[in-house]
This record gives C-alpha cells, sequence and structure tokens, in this order.
C-alpha cells in the first residue's frame, strides 16, 4: 500500500469548512446499515430528481439513443429507475470510500473468474481490468481489493477536501492511484506484473481518441487501454459489476482478450467497447446514463443532445 498522502495545512481554511461538514455528514451516513446507506441514496435520488432537469434529459436521451427498439413505456421506466441510481451512487461511493471492513464483509459478494487472473500472474503478465462507470464502481474497486491488490486510474475531484479524503480513503485498500496523466508510472506498475483497474468508457476528445462504436452509435474513445497493453505487455481482462436483486453484489473476471493489441488500434478500442457495452445490457439501470457519452461527434455530423 501507498502512504497516505499529506495533510494541507490550506484545507483548514474558512473556505473549505463547507466541505469538511460535507464530508462529517458522508461518514455519519455511513455508520447506518449498508442497506439503509444505500436505500437512502435511492430515496435522495428520487426527492431531487425534479430538480435535475438537465440530467434527466440526458439520461432520457441516452436511454433512447442505446435502446432505440424499447417500448417507450419501458424507457420511462428504465430511465426513472437510473435516476435513483444516481442516488444510490452517492450511497455506494460513500460505502467504499469510509466503510469498515467488518461492514462490508457482511455484504454478499460473488466473485468468479479469479482463475483468469491467476493464469496471468503466473505467466508474470499484469493485467487491466477493463470496466464501466456503474453505480457501484467505487465499492466493487474495494470489493474486489479484498482478494486481490489492484492500484486505479482516477481523475481528480474538483473539491480539495474531498480530492485529499477520497485519496487517502482509496490508499488505504489499493496498492496506489494514479492520475489520468501518470501513464509512465501506470506502465511501469504493469510491467512489475501489477493490476490496474480503468473505465474508459467516457467522451474523450484529442489526438488519442478514436471513433469507435458503442450500441451501434460512434463514440470518441479514448485509446489508453490499447497503448497501455501494447508498452506493458499486460493483458486486458473485461470486469463486470452489479448489484444482484438481494441487494449483493455478483463480480466477475472473463478472460483476457485474445490477442490484444493488435496492429489497428480502432479494432482494438471497439473490442473494449463492446466489452463495456456487454457489461450494460446486464444492468442497464446500474449504469452511469447522466454522461453525454456522444457529445463529440465525428466530422459534420450533428448533436444528439
Amino acid at each position: 500500500m501507498s502512504a497516505p498522502p499529506p495533510f494541507p495545512r490550506r484545507l483548514l481554511g474558512p473556505r473549505h469548512w463547507p466541505a469538511w461538514l460535507g464530508v462529517g455528514l458522508v461518514r455519519l451516513v455511513v455508520l447506518l446499515p449498508a442497506r439503509w446507506v444505500i436505500a437512502l441514496g435511492a430515496a435522495f435520488g428520487a426527492l431531487v430528481s425534479p430538480l435535475l432537469g438537465a440530467r434527466r434529459k440526458i439520461v432520457a436521451r441516452n436511454i433512447e439513443l442505446c435502446f432505440p427498439k424499447l417500448d417507450p413505456r419501458r424507457r420511462q421506466v428504465l430511465r426513472r429507475e437510473a435516476t435513483r441510481e444516481m442516488g444510490r451512487m452517492l450511497g455506494e461511493f460513500a460505502l467504499g470510500w469510509f466503510a469498515s471492513d467488518a461492514k462490508l464483509a457482511q455484504l454478499a459478494v460473488d466473485i468468479t473468474g479469479l482463475q483468469h487472473l491467476a493464469a496471468a500472474r503466473a505467466a508474470g503478465r499484469g493485467v487491466l481490468l477493463v470496466g464501466g462507470h456503474f453505480s457501484h464502481l467505487e465499492l466493487c474497486a474495494r470489493l474486489i481489493s479484498r482478494q486481490i491488490r489492484i492500484a486505479g486510474m482516477y481523475r481528480r475531484m474538483d473539491s480539495d477536501v474531498f480530492e485529499y479524503m477520497v485519496l487517502r480513503a482509496r490508499l488505504a485498500y489499493a496498492d496506489t492511484m494514479f492520475d489520468k496523466d501518470q501513464l509512465r508510472a501506470t506502465v511501469k506498475y504493469l510491467k512489475h506484473g501489477g493490476t490496474v483497474w480503468y473505465a474508459p468508457d467516457q467522451d474523450m476528445r484529442g489526438k488519442d481518441c478514436v471513433f469507435a462504436p458503442f450500441f451501434g452509435i460512434p463514440a470518441s474513445t479514448i485509446t489508453a487501454t490499447h497503448h497501455l497493453a501494447r508498452l506493458s505487455g499486460a493483458v486486458v481482462m473485461p470486469f463486470f459489476h452489479r448489484r444482484t436483486p438481494a441487494g449483493g453484489y455478483a463480480l466477475r473476471l472473463e478472460a483476457p482478450l485474445d490477442r490484444f493489441p493488435s496492429r489497428d488500434i480502432v479494432a482494438d478500442t471497439t473490442r473494449v467497447n463492446a466489452a463495456i457495452e456487454r457489461m450494460v445490457r446486464a444492468a442497464p439501470a446500474q449504469y452511469l446514463w447522466a454522461h453525454k457519452r456522444f457529445k463529440t461527434r465525428p466530422p459534420g455530423a450533428p448533436s444528439v443532445y
């Protein structure tokens, strides 16, 4: 495990006090039973839904784009459930960050596919666990860390207080956390047989992106999965996770993508998107539909939002 980050004394300033109150509230909520925390999050999501007009429109549009053949009534049901998921996400993030090991041990967790990880490690290969942005991604990263040593890639938070507290919490269970720009350090870690969790399923722009289909729609997708595998020799292993109807969690590591990476960067990125699409279809309501996944369009293509 990496050492916790040093405490910046500037975070004691008055302008950071509201953020500290927020952290305190989250830590108090986490003292409740885990199911209560998630239920409170769902209730909160339903309560504030009327105030999230713009986000609800994005959710509805994404579902319409990705499930065009779905009956309109069923799309409406899926949209409402996805909105509640944004509330559950708050509860599950809080549990992933601040819940005790004893509390997490009470959750029903089923993990399959660990033999694929063992085989990669026996061969001396690093592992890139490729997942998606689901409401429970933070919690499931911590749950899988109870079985295997992992590191993660992340984007810094806007709040300095939450950035400090969350990074400290993550480093309590992860080997280390790599900022999205620390590609060289990530490659080094993978070369030494490390396992990195990574979610490349958000809209990206720039020279390191290509358009690859996601639900049949050209989606601007970062090519880092291809490059990390190419530079480090790591295998790319789809990592599925979903909340079960009984309130537990099912985590599955699939066999590594065969002959990955290839020389075709678009084909490789398409395979990654296809794997994440399969995850979404298995638990569509639990996916983070509030992100404008198709915001960046191919040249000349009209906006879909």
